[in-house]
């Protein structure tokens, strides 16, 4: 899985725009130029977060963007969805059932459909203030040593 560029610069302009919206509205072309994204390329990205609920815009002079939530209850799966940005890992399309042409599912496809779970569940619990906070690092510390315990009791 690669995940592209709609969600990494989806998640990087709304943690800009929560470090910066405390003083007010934030233009995107200010958001491009720290984040060094394309304005063009945001402008679509925040339209969407528009429909979202994630943002609101303001008009006129002094306009700009601002959360439409405080960043505590913004969370990071829900950035990705606004954009459409997928997580689902398996090979499977649409409603079938399985990846395969006669629509079997594959013989790893539960494997990929719980790591596509897992990534849910880790985006569904960070919020963009625990981004922009630096609280993420380490958030899956638990798990991987827990894994690795196991590993090496075997």
């Amino acid at each position: 899985m690669k995940l592209s560029t709609k969600g990494r610069y989806a998640v990087m302009a709304m943690a800009d725009l929560a470090r910066r919206s405390a003083n007010g509205p934030v233009t995107l072309a200010d958001i491009a130029s720290r984040q060094a994204i394309s304005l063009s390329y945001l402008e679509q990205l925040f339209a969407n977060l528009r429909k979202g609920g994630l943002v609101e815009s303001i008009r006129g002079p002094g306009g700009g963007y601002t959360l439409a939530r405080p960043a505590e209850e913004i969370r990071v799966f829900e950035i990705m969805s606004a954009v459409d940005e997928s997580i689902d890992i398996t090979r499977c399309e649409g409603e079938t059932k399985g990846c395969m042409e006669d629509g079997r599912r594959c013989i790893t496809h539960d494997l990929w459909d719980e790591l596509s779970r897992h990534i849910y569940l880790f985006l569904g619990s960070i919020s963009l203030e625990d981004v922009i906070a630096g609280r993420v690092m380490g958030t899956a510390r638990g798990a991987n040593d827990a894994a690795t315990d196991s590993l090496a009791a075997q």
